[in-house]
């Protein structure tokens, strides 16, 4: 009689041992910093942990080469993309050292700050105490600068982050947006608190005012020149060296900062100066930036060149901006700066830069 009953098969056992279960330790294997970078001081900070080399090259790492190409045949980030060259582009490290968890940090302290300041104007009803010069001031030009702030963050930076060949620029740039598109909301909500403060404010006439007004078609033009730029170390250096020194700090810090307070307002500063910090960690690390370009130990001369070049480009361009905004000098009733005065500030802080870099100014090129 045949049996039915079928054997019982057997099958290898698994054994695991401590190596697969994680137990093995490796040199640094307990430590939460990465060690396949060279740190710029003794140790990795967390801002080189999380930014160096989250997007590798084929120079660092990717030994198959760049693991996607464009269908013309380039692949990853072409150093093409700008005129400009570096013997080592991975050596650029932002000196505000922002990362995510910071840029969130920065901005939400940013924002509760502001809140507290207009909550309490309005407590105090502090806006009924501005000369209606002042008001009209705000309405129309604070209000259309906002537009240049959004213009720079949404069509120029938001641009460029994608173009430069290292993950340290890009995370830079990226920030630089965060920080436009986050102050040309904040010059949005306070139009809209200023619109229901019980003032006669028109919220709505700042459209008009950037489209239409004189005063603002220089500016308006030179902002949308820049969203055409190609080269993305261009379009960096004539928004973050060139306009801004020239127009963003002539309007914020030179008008607006100074004839503010002597306007009864005390409360605009608080939202522009929000701006200017802003501006100023940008031009840190855009300083930083274009020094190791102007110190390259082998493409120094010729980026210098270009450099050189797109000033006589774009100096022209922002300086005529700068010049139709004058006549709004004349519109707040108490002026404590002319126009000559902010203008002469706004040129020393460009030569300033220039000088960090190590650029010579072209001649003639600023009367």
């Amino acid at each position: 009689m045949v049996s039915t009953e079928k054997p019982q098969q057997s099958f290898p056992k698994p054994e695991f041992t401590g190596a697969e279960a994680g137990l093995l330790d490796f040199p640094s294997s307990k430590s939460r910093s990465y060690n396949y970078f060279k740190p710029r001081k003794m140790r990795a900070t967390i801002y080189e942990d999380v930014t160096f080399d989250v997007q590798p090259d084929p120079e660092r790492h990717l030994s198959q080469g760049w693991i996607y190409g464009f269908a013309d045949g380039p692949g990853g980030y072409p150093k093409e993309w700008t005129e400009l060259k570096s013997g080592n582009w991975h050596e650029f490290l932002d000196p505000n050292e922002e990362w995510e968890q910071t840029i969130f940090r920065n901005n939400s302290n940013v924002v509760r700050q502001i809140q507290l300041n207009l909550d309490n104007a309005k407590k105090a009803g502090a806006y009924q105490n501005w000369a209606p010069s002042w008001s009209k001031f705000v309405e129309r030009h604070l209000g259309a600068w906002m537009h240049a702030e959004h213009g720079l963050g949404m069509h120029v930076f938001c641009s460029e982050q994608r173009s430069a060949p290292t993950n340290m620029i890009n995370n830079a740039i990226a920030v630089n947006t965060a920080h436009k598109l986050r102050f040309a909301q904040d010059l949005a909500l306070y139009n809209l608190d200023l619109t229901e403060s019980g003032i006669d404010f028109d919220g709505a006439v700042h459209r008009s005012v950037w489209h239409e007004d004189p005063a603002w078609q220089g500016v308006r033009e030179n902002v949308e020149r820049l969203t055409a730029i190609g080269d993305w170390a261009e379009s960096l250096f004539a928004a973050n060296v060139v306009f801004e020194s020239l127009v963003g700090e002539l309007f914020r810090s030179h008008l607006v900062m100074q004839v503010a307070a002597r306007n009864g307002d005390y409360v605009t500063p608080t939202v522009v100066g929000a701006g200017e910090h802003d501006y100023g960690r940008d031009r840190s690390y855009t300083r930083a930036l274009f020094s190791m370009l102007t110190s390259d130990a082998e493409h120094s001369a010729q980026n210098k060149r270009v450099l050189t070049s797109w000033l006589e480009k774009w100096v022209p361009v922002s300086e005529a901006a700068a010049r139709t905004l004058q006549p709004i000098w004349s519109q707040p009733q108490e002026k404590v700066v002319t126009f000559a005065e902010s203008w002469d500030r706004s040129v020393a802080s460009l030569r300033s830069l220039l000088s960090d870099l190590s650029l010579d100014e072209p001649k003639g090129l600023l009367s």
